[in-house]
């Protein structure tokens, strides 16, 4: 169980992101602070004004979570990014829409140019940032072009060669005039090289060079210059914070380092082991994972079995993998990684710059989480893995990651809606989560239904890996006993499908009390995390299912009479009831009442004006 009080003891007074979760683990806010311990109490304090909506917002928290960062910085650039990743709700007041520029470098182009962009895309070019200020990028550029005499036109080369004269770059001698064939094409790209090494971070020789011109300037009194040096030595150092979270290429990596500590246990030590996920160049989210381990295990050893595990079970395999340590087998596992990706997957351990304080990092946040928050990963491993071994005993199974759920809404056969839910490793994975409208079923048959459910769902294609009909479940549970799972046998069985069915049984007061599987009703410890488990995903089932019946019957509520009206599409029915905000104020409307509303002729007013008196009788 999650104590906010105790929980608000363990925060550390440094600077990072806090990211807020609601009833149903759903994350409803996410701030930054340049103290998180300070700044996170802040909502839990009673005295505090906090305004209406974060009053609101207050009362819908049921945990938190933090991830470290080394400034203020860069916890401003990666609390957007997971705003943007996860759209919390109460962030939607405060939430910064605007995207943070980058320096693009066009190196598909054979006379390259450096721009100013506000997204990046897989072009094939090269991208730099995001940054934080658009006005620090702008002066980079221009300083970056005038020092490698970069062209900054928009002209195709070379095919306008020699079209026309030399702009006024040239004879400022910040271009060398490629436009005219005044530098050969090797040559540019050399100039080329030279700026993309200042601009991924090796700009020490030009800063001292403009300190040099700055000071020599001032000596002699030529104060406008030394103030555009100082200015442009102000940009390149503002450019040098550029966040560590941020890949430069674009690519999708994860970062990933350990934290041990020694035990109790003679036996055995906990390890949590820290994931950052970088997706498109930008931090989205992380997770941790607490392990055992034997006692006397190093840090390469965890991060070495943690990988072959981890990466056996997920499908997506990013291009770049970054740890702290380098692992015993990494070149065998950087080959296994390659073949399951199908394509060459790197396993590198950084030894300076932004990626080896990225991996420092994550491993800081693999410490906070093993030594503040163990004894709660414990209790939630329980609810989860200890839970799913539960289950396993109770019906002589192993190896279960995967269970589906599934359910069937309906009142007196109206609208009747089937829902598929999904668990893996004991939570709730709702991408996966699936509807189904009945289609082939009439009139108010469970059975039926339920079977066509299963139908479309074992016999669908998918659409490629990621799927969520493209991978089987090791275990089916049905919100019902045994006619339930005999209805779901008879449909693995049609399609040759072998996969365990258990059936939820309830008592007289509609309560579980146990499970069927394999013709036998099975007691279960209702005081249990497994009896919990199975309970939770039978709500949630139920519930999922009920949410698409009652969104359907919305739908169908909403659906007017308007419809009904030939020629009356679905502008002019928002038209009208913009016009007259009920359909009876529509129904009681004259004729030329009716024809002069927004979108609506004369014959679209006779066709309503006809439609409602036909049907009254009038």
């Amino acid at each position: 169980m999650f104590l906010i009080e105790e929980e608000l003891k363990k925060l550390p007074g440094k600077p990072g992101v806090y990211i807020m979760h609601g009833e149903k683990d759903e994350i409803i806010y996410v701030g930054k602070a340049i103290s998180l311990k300070n700044r996170v109490r802040q909502y839990f304090q009673s005295s505090r004004n906090k305004g209406p909506k974060i009053e609101q917002m207050v009362t819908h928290i049921t945990r938190f979570e933090y991830i470290v960062t080394d400034s203020e910085l860069e916890a401003l650039v990666l609390e957007s990014n997971l705003i943007k990743e996860h759209r919390p709700k109460y962030n939607t007041m405060l939430k910064d829409d605007k995207s943070y520029p980058f320096i693009k470098v066009t190196v598909n182009e054979e006379y390259p140019r450096i721009l100013f962009a506000r997204h990046m895309k897989k072009d094939k070019n090269r991208y730099f940032g995001p940054y934080t200020s658009a006005g620090a990028v702008n002066d980079v550029i221009e300083l970056t072009r005038k020092l490698f005499s970069i062209r900054s036109c928009s002209r195709v080369l070379p095919r306008d060669f020699g079209k026309e004269r030399p702009c006024l770059y040239h004879h400022m001698k910040q271009c060398d005039a490629p436009c005219t064939g005044r530098i050969s094409k090797d040559d540019y790209r050399k100039n080329i090289d030279a700026a993309l090494s200042f601009l991924n971070g090796e700009y020490k020789e030009v800063v001292d060079d403009l300190i040099r011109k700055m000071t020599a300037a001032s000596e002699e009194m030529r104060f406008e210059d030394a103030a555009e040096y100082r200015n442009l030595i102000q940009s390149i150092r503002r450019i040098q914070e550029r966040q560590k979270i941020t890949s430069y290429g674009g690519e999708d990596k994860d970062v990933i380092a350990a934290a041990l500590e020694e035990s109790e246990d003679l036996r055995e030590q906990d390890a949590v082991v820290q994931v950052f996920f970088i997706r498109g160049g930008k931090l989205i989210g992380r997770e941790h994972f607490f392990l055992r381990v034997a006692r006397g295990d190093k840090k390469e050893h965890v991060l070495s079995s943690f990988m072959k595990q981890y990466y056996a079970g997920t499908p997506f395999i990013p291009r770049e993998i970054m740890l702290e340590k380098e692992a015993p087998d990494q070149d065998i596992i950087e080959e296994w990684l390659s073949r399951r990706r199908g394509q060459k997957v790197h396993i590198l351990v950084p030894k300076k710059g932004t990626k080896e304080k990225l991996v420092e990092l994550a491993g800081e946040n693999a410490w906070m989480v093993l030594s503040k928050d163990r004894e709660r990963l414990r209790r939630e491993e329980g609810r989860t893995i200890g839970a799913v071994h539960e289950v396993e005993e109770w019906l002589g199974l192993s190896g279960i990651s995967r269970m589906e759920a599934y359910d069937i809404s309906n009142i007196s056969g109206f609208d009747s809606v089937g829902s598929m839910v999904v668990y893996e490793k004991g939570k709730p994975k709702r991408s996966d989560y699936r509807k189904f409208r009945i289609r082939w079923v009439q009139g108010p048959n469970d059975y039926a239904s339920m079977e066509e459910v299963l139908t479309r769902r074992f016999t669908h294609q998918g659409n490629g890996e990621f799927d969520s009909f493209e991978r089987l479940p090791d275990l089916i549970l049905m919100d019902g006993g045994r006619g339930q799972v005999n209805i779901a046998l008879k449909v693995l069985g049609n399609l040759g499908l072998d996969i365990p069915v258990c059936g939820m049984v309830k008592d007289d007061h509609h309560r579980t009390r146990g499970v069927y599987f394999n013709n036998l009703e099975i007691p279960i410890d209702t005081n249990s995390e497994g009896f919990r488990l199975v309970t939770r995903i039978q709500d949630e089932a139920h519930r999922f299912a009920i949410e698409y019946h009652r969104s359907l019957r919305s739908k169908d509520q909403v659906h007017s009479v308007l419809d009904d009206i030939p020629g009356i599409g679905d502008t002019r029915r928002k038209a009208l009831m913009r016009h007259f905000r009920s359909l009876e104020k529509i129904r009681d409307a004259t004729f030329e009442e009716l024809a002069g509303t927004e979108t609506m002729n004369r014959q679209s007013a006779k066709q309503v004006y006809d439609f409602f008196h036909q049907n009254t009788g009038t």
